[in-house]
């Protein structure tokens, strides 16, 4: 338990330090801690240090937690790459879905999320650095998209996510969420509710939050070093 109740207070910092730099609240920037390949026990720990949200890639894995954590008032977000016969259970069980990147999967996760329950909040996935390999909506497609999820019942369209391509140069890295930046503002011309942007990770999460970065997602420097499924897709979180 120490370590993990460590490391989050360490990474706490690290955004508060970050914030500072850029004269921003640390209060604007919410820790998502990445817990795909975590046990349950390891997420009861984390919030037993106070962490209430986490972000899940794999749905089964997803659920099986969620089942398991039933009696936490965990905050659930699906961030990994959404198949269409998948969104029934995302739009049921989850509180947010940072991967929405096309239209079918936004008018699924509508039509199935359940009345009851308040609307999903919902990131467009930018594949800012245009990278074959990685799941997104290109930058010039991201408007006419988000025109579109905006105006989806049961959705509430949220922001931005991203995903940049991997770089230890922080010139680099922050030029990257810079241009996602960017093309949030230009959104907010028009759809001035957006608010969120999910960017930055354990590697490049301090030039995220220079960008602006309002959700930075946290993994490996939470919980330390993962041991991958087989046949399953990285993304380095």
């Amino acid at each position: 338990m120490k370590n993990i109740v460590d490391n989050i207070c360490a990474v706490r910092a690290q955004i508060t330090r970050a914030a500072h730099l850029t004269e921003r609240p640390p209060q604007s920037i919410q820790l998502l801690a990445v817990s795909k390949t975590r046990q349950a026990d390891e997420l009861r720990q984390a919030f037993a240090a106070g962490q209430h949200a986490f972000g899940e890639n794999y749905l089964q894995e997803g659920l099986d937690k969620i089942a398991a954590l039933a009696d936490l008032a965990i905050e659930w977000h699906f961030i990994g790459p959404i198949q269409s016969n998948k969104t029934r259970q995302i739009a049921e069980h989850f509180h947010w879905v940072h991967s929405v990147d096309r239209l079918k999967v936004a008018r699924r996760l509508s039509e199935q999320r359940p009345p009851g329950l308040p609307p999903l909040n919902v990131c467009l996935q930018v594949n800012i650095s245009a990278e074959a390999s990685k799941s997104g909506c290109l930058p010039d497609a991201v408007l006419e998209l988000a025109r579109q999820v905006a105006q989806l019942p049961g959705l509430q369209l949220r922001g931005l996510m991203a995903i940049p391509a991997v770089s230890t140069d922080a010139q680099l890295q922050q030029q990257a969420f810079a241009a996602l930046r960017t093309l949030l503002q230009q959104l907010q011309t028009e759809l001035p509710q957006l608010d969120t942007l999910s960017m930055g990770m354990s590697g490049d999460m301090e030039a995220a939050i220079a960008e602006g970065a309002s959700i930075v997602r946290i993994g490996t420097a939470i919980f330390g070093p993962r041991t991958y499924p087989s046949n399953t897709q990285e993304d380095s979180l």
